[in-house]
């Protein structure tokens, strides 16, 4: 029997070192060999809700990072990578705060 809630999948890309830990809590580690957009629209058909994208890659490929997050209901989310933070994904959060409230609420006095 049925109770109609259905499972959300959730993909992390990057190098292997930085995903490999999410698949102990049920996200599918990606590693993006060859094309990024190939990647990225792929798991977009096949409903992934979030994917978990290391944040150098990430910055380096931002346009795409937009393009996708506007045109497919999946969120695409920086996180560090093994060799650490880069910075973009407090950056994403606070235009995405920003945008939404219409002003910084991070900003310092």
């Amino acid at each position: 029997m049925s109770d109609g809630s259905r499972k959300l999948l959730m993909a992390a890309v990057g190098d292997f070192e930085s995903v490999l830990p999410f698949q102990a809590v049920g996200v599918t580690p990606f590693s993006p060999d060859n094309d990024l957009r190939d990647l990225l629209l792929r798991l977009a058909r096949e409903q992934y809700v979030v994917v978990f994208l290391v944040d150098d890659l990430y910055r380096d490929n931002l346009e795409l990072v937009e393009e996708v997050n506007e045109s497919y209901s999946m969120s695409i989310i920086p996180i560090p990578g093994i060799k650490g933070s880069t910075g973009i994904g407090i950056k994403s959060i606070r235009d995405s705060v920003e945008r939404a409230v219409g002003m910084d609420i991070f900003a310092v006095k």
